[in-house]
């Protein structure tokens, strides 16, 4: 049913992976819309207990398709209007998987950068492969951070991990991600799926209600501002396309050379 993730059922156990492997599993439209439909899917089925999101290749998800995105509707003004895809369907993903009341499980199989790194820490518990490595390379193209990502990174590493992933857009290795509280287990990259799918199955099989009242917990104490900081994210990203700055990024990054900002 789906041309650019797939959807699998095992028992309780429901796997969604995205998979355009070509394109380092990068977001456009249809992926988006896609994902969302999954994601809605195995919510609200009561006999998916346990669900995980992976990446099929050598990508978790290399994030938004800038491509994509430059090419996608305008507003008013003439400007890319990522506003509106990131209010209804980003965030609606992203949200469901901190609220759907059973276990999210990431496995992050190979990088995970911008939308991708928000995926996959909005699961509620991530695995990586020692290859992987996560990114929020906004900065480089005059953008700033979305998806929840530095709410994400705050509530599991604390501010200054937050601004120093934010503002430096450097990549921060499988090893340190695990030192720094941002993802639960590093793993051998030929071991992460089989460990993630027998994870996966002990979840399946555990006491659902209890799972999703200890979600209900954390959300309540850690992301009870989520919505309000995901309305005012897409607001900033939509002032920052209209900048300058992302005129000058996107320019720089499709001819391969340094970007050289105003701050304009």
């Amino acid at each position: 049913m789906y041309e650019t993730i797939e959807l699998e059922r095992r028992g309780a156990a429901a796997t969604i992976r995205l998979n355009r492997p070509e394109a380092l599993n990068a977001w456009t439209a249809t992926l988006g819309a896609e994902l969302l439909d999954a994601v809605q899917s195995v919510a609200v089925d009561d006999d998916v207990r346990a669900v995980c999101v992976t990446g099929n290749g050598r990508a978790f998800s290399s994030g938004a398709d800038l491509r994509d995105i430059t090419s996608r509707g305008v507003t008013p003004g003439g400007h890319p209007d990522v506003e509106t895809p990131l209010n209804t369907v980003y965030h609606p993903i992203l949200t469901l998987l901190r609220t759907m009341p059973k276990p999210v499980v990431a496995a992050v199989n190979g990088p995970a950068a911008g939308i991708g790194c928000s995926l996959a820490l909005s699961c509620d518990i991530v695995v990586a492969a020692e290859s992987a490595y996560l990114l929020l390379a906004f900065v480089n193209i005059g953008l700033v951070p979305d998806g929840g990502v530095l709410a994400l990174i705050t509530a599991r590493a604390g501010c200054a991990r937050a601004a120093e992933m934010g503002m430096l857009g450097e990549r921060v290795t499988a090893s340190d991600a695990r030192r720094f509280g941002l993802v639960n287990n590093v793993l051998p990259d030929h071991e992460l799926q089989e460990y993630v799918a027998d994870l996966v199955d002990r979840l399946a099989a555990g006491p659902t209600r209890s799972y999703a009242g200890t979600k209900r917990q954390i959300n309540s104490f850690l992301y009870a501002g989520l919505d309000e900081q995901l309305a005012l994210e897409a607001r900033l990203q939509q002032e920052m396309v209209e900048s300058a700055d992302f005129r000058e990024g996107v320019a720089a990054f499709l001819e391969k050379r340094v970007a050289s900002f105003k701050g304009e």
